[in-house]
């Protein structure tokens, strides 16, 4: 039996508004193994950079296993990005880091909240 895996694809910009994308796996959570998968470095690098970004927090197991989460993966392939391409120091991707504000979410607005739950009170009254 396969398992179709679900992806998300993390699209950010950085200076001169070039983009980098990655697909990321639709998990809550993933293993250290994974996450050097997906950016393509070596686990002591991750471990190294965790040490180095204090941002990066990734919960513990009790056995001491390391998971991380969606947004640490994403700010993982932001400094692989930032030290790889763009050629940054570790202090020059910690100052970048800090001075770039953290993009924030959109939230829908009232209007499009009650367009959808309007289809959905449509779509249940079909079922029914």
């Amino acid at each position: 039996m396969r398992f179709l895996t679900v992806c998300k694809t993390v699209n950010f910009k950085m200076q001169n508004n070039t983009s980098y994308q990655k697909e990321l796996p639709d998990k809550l959570y993933f293993k250290v193994g994974e996450v050097s998968a997906i950016v393509g470095v070596p686990a002591y690098v991750l471990r190294f950079w965790e040490s180095e970004f204090k941002k990066i927090k990734p919960k513990r197991t009790p056995s001491g296993q390391r998971l991380y989460r969606k947004r640490d993966v994403e700010l993982i392939l932001k400094i692989k990005y930032l030290l790889y391409e763009k050629k940054f120091t570790i202090q020059g991707a910690k100052q970048h880091l800090k001075t770039k504000p953290a993009e924030k979410k959109v939230k829908p607005s009232a209007k499009a909240l009650k367009e959808i739950r309007r289809e959905l009170k449509k779509i249940r009254d079909l079922l029914t």
